[in-house]
């Protein structure tokens, strides 16, 4: 009876959460159909973002998850490889990081986006400025790059945590199979771990770029602009982003009814990105690990 009961409660909560969902997600759809195009798409924002398109913003998100990923994968799965296969368990480094991960984990945003306009633009951009360039302003100032950086600070703990799982899920004789056969550390950790992991480890990329695409307080700071209507080629050029430009359209437009149909459209279009960027990562996702299985 109890079973029944503490099913039937699971149940309702699930139709719950997935009702609100539908209501959320129909409201977008209902009321951004009527802007969406290929024009939309593919324009450039005009009269002071009114009219057009919202091309420069999708292009800025694309490429701010792109160099993210760049930066975060390697040194989240690097940490949690250190952590997990070479350090002590009860040594007090791994305890002191695992305790940082934890602690990085539960910082608001905002304060990311502070701490990267102080480190990343005017400590390291202003130090590189003064060392290769003069002193003038090249990359002392917010850009795409130090964006990136931010928002790969943001989601490490995301990646080490799920990397760290994945490697600890794989089972301890075939760690030492490895071993036992003759193989190097470094060989079984290329052959035989990290392949067994690849799902795990690949998962917590597509939880860093599912968040990284949809966060807008880290990058108001160190990069996204208001209104940019070219496309970013250099890393210290800045960019606009489509989580930002909902954001300023909703909170500072001076015609807030005149932007509503295309801020809908920009809700839907964030919405189909994140979920294209996460189809993406899965299949990628997939076909690493039908390759490892295959043994190529």
């Amino acid at each position: 009876m109890k079973d029944k009961l503490f099913v039937g409660l699971s149940a309702a909560a699930m139709l719950v959460i997935l009702a609100m969902l539908a209501v959320i997600l129909g409201n977008i759809f209902w009321f951004g159909k009527d802007m969406l195009s290929w024009e939309f798409i593919s324009a450039k924002p005009t009269m002071g973002m009114t009219e057009g398109g919202i091309f420069p913003a999708i292009f800025g998100t694309v490429a701010l998850v792109f160099l993210m990923s760049i930066a975060v994968m390697p040194a989240g799965v690097l940490t949690a490889v250190y952590l997990e296969e070479y350090a002590r368990a009860d040594s007090k480094m791994v305890k002191l990081v695992q305790q940082a991960v934890a602690n990085l984990a539960g910082v608001p945003s905002i304060v990311f986006g502070l701490f990267g306009l102080g480190f990343f633009v005017n400590f390291v951009g202003r130090g590189v400025d003064g060392l290769f360039f003069g002193g003038e302003l090249y990359y002392g100032q917010p850009a795409i790059i130090w964006a990136a950086a931010t928002l790969a600070l943001l989601t490490l703990p995301v990646v080490i945590v799920t990397t760290s799982e994945a490697l600890r899920a794989v089972p301890r004789e075939i760690k030492e199979g490895g071993l036992a056969l003759g193989a190097t550390r470094l060989q079984n950790l290329r052959r035989i771990i990290i392949p067994s992991a690849l799902p795990g480890i690949l998962t917590g990329g597509i939880l860093a770029v599912s968040r990284g695409a949809g966060e807008v307080a880290p990058i108001m700071f160190t990069g996204a602009a208001y209104f940019l209507p070219y496309l970013p080629t250099k890393p210290n050029d800045q960019f606009m982003e489509l989580g930002y430009h909902v954001y300023v359209m909703a909170t500072q437009s001076p015609d807030v009814e005149a932007t509503k149909p295309i801020l809908y459209s920009t809700v839907l279009v964030l919405l189909a990105l994140t979920f294209l960027l996460n189809l993406l990562a899965i299949y990628l996702r997939a076909r690493l690990r039908k390759r490892f299985a295959e043994g190529r």
